[in-house]
């Protein structure tokens, strides 16, 4: 399970699909991305929407050391974006441990994803985005003296200076456009192979809907979306009586890997 954008493994939905995932009888392995729950000293670099690598050295882990036949990937946000980029990637090439995917309101599209973020509407998550981002880099900076200018975050007021500030020339991109254009998972979700479950919300804020109907997902039969009218980023509260569960997307999640599994 890999999370969302400047979240982590504690992350709330992180969490609670973890634990549905244990009552159901999975083993659950929730990833940091690089930086993110504390782990800033283990890494130089920062972490990238399209930096697959990573999981893609834990899937081998998992098989190679571990011996694991069974495999389903799960991602959140800028994670489900990580996923889906990985079984793209792979193609028909996927380890066949790898049985399935499953993500929500993953970032298939980058620059329509910055474009909804920069919207007057949605100044608050921007905000909130900004504050992490900002900390982050401090952090590291103080870790790590020499390789991070802070005194360039005098000038970085968006999620989208910050990428053409530090994400992408240090990720090795021209700078933000080229990075988000690289790192987008969207023209890549055509080559998947097996078996993937999208969910995301019509009225996701920061993901716009719009993507979700290119030809590169529709013509893929191996990929289904699920597309409610309501539901904003992540969110996915459902109208339960008090006293149930009521995580709708972490639910849904868990049902598909179980189907999956019964095949």
């Amino acid at each position: 399970m890999l999370h969302g954008m400047e979240g982590s493994t504690d992350s709330q939905y992180m969490l609670g699909t973890a634990e549905k995932a244990l009552k159901a009888g999975f083993n659950a392995v929730r990833v940091n991305m690089r930086n993110c729950g504390g782990t800033e000293h283990l890494s130089s670099t920062l972490y990238h929407a399209g930096l697959t690598d990573d999981l893609r050295f834990i899937l081998s882990e998992l098989i190679e050391r571990d011996r694991l036949t069974e495999i389903y990937l799960a991602g959140y946000s800028l994670g489900g974006n990580v996923v889906l980029k990985l079984a793209g990637e792979y193609g028909n090439r996927i380890p066949t441990e790898v049985r399935g995917v499953a993500v929500v309101s993953p970032t298939i599209d980058l620059p329509s994803c910055v474009e909804a973020v920069e919207m007057t509407s949605n100044l608050l998550y921007q905000w909130r985005f900004m504050v992490s981002l900002r900390n982050r880099l401090r952090r590291k900076a103080r870790l790590m003296p020499g390789r991070y200018d802070v005194d360039k975050l005098r000038n970085v007021r968006t999620i989208r200076d910050f990428d053409d500030t530090f994400t992408a020339p240090l990720a090795g991109f021209l700078n933000a456009s080229d990075y988000y254009e690289r790192s987008s998972s969207l023209p890549l979700i055509a080559e998947i192979a097996v078996p993937t479950m999208i969910v995301h919300s019509k009225d996701d804020p920061i993901i716009p809907f719009e993507p979700f109907k290119r030809k590169e997902i529709a013509d893929n039969t191996n990929v289904a979306v699920i597309a409610p009218e309501h539901g904003g980023h992540v969110g996915f509260i459902s109208a339960q009586p008090e006293g149930t569960d009521r995580f709708w997307a972490e639910l849904r999640m868990i049902d598909f890997v179980r189907l999956l599994s019964e095949r």
